[in-house]
């Protein structure tokens, strides 16, 4: 969750445990109770990934890249999408007939929107800001990603300000919920 370095370093290290829970996804056996955990724990990942990035990086993207509006717009969008797919798998046993399709196209998706981010947007932001812009922009990330909602919440909104109030209320209440459940993140 909390890798070090600067804003693109931290994230592009997400997008790499990503894909190594997708893969351990993959080796699980169909219908195997571990395929449903593993989804959990990439739930995780990708909500706090998600908040603390709707948080920090795109309004980042919108103060320092030429034309960062749009390109702030298409990653919220795509982050919509894959909470749309996380909310549906979030009700599914790993037997369930529509489990492993929506695994894959949530995998799909997922890939799309981080070879966009590291080809196209990380290097621009790069080249917008100083290094000391990034390297507090991925200390904020950290700690947002520590409050983050645990859980994908479709809802709840997605940019400034708003999502900086409510975000770490959802967090809390996620967290809870995931004790008392024994969700295991």
């Amino acid at each position: 969750m909390g890798h070090g370095g600067n804003v693109i370093e931290e994230l592009t290290a997400d997008h790499r445990e990503v894909d190594a829970l997708f893969a351990r996804i993959e080796m699980q056996p169909v219908a195997d109770k571990r395929r449903r955990e593993l989804v959990d724990e990439l739930t995780v990942e990708l909500v706090r990934h998600a908040v603390a990035e709707e948080e920090y990086l795109y309004p980042a993207v919108r103060r320092h890249v030429d034309g960062g509006d749009g390109l702030a717009d298409k990653e919220i969008e795509d982050h919509a999408r894959v909470e749309r797919m996380l909310k549906e798998l979030e009700g599914l046993d790993p037997d369930h007939i529509d489990f492993n399709h929506l695994v894959a196209k949530l995998k799909l998706e997922v890939a799309e929107h981080v070879r966009d981010e590291e080809n196209r947007l990380f290097p621009l932001l790069e080249d917008a800001c100083t290094p000391e812009t990034l390297a507090d922009l991925g200390e904020r990330i950290r700690r947002a990603k520590k409050t983050a909602p645990t859980r994908p919440h479709p809802a709840a909104p997605d940019t400034p300000p708003a999502n900086k109030l409510l975000a770490p209320g959802a967090g809390l209440v996620d967290r809870a919920r995931d004790l008392i459940t024994g969700r295991h993140h």
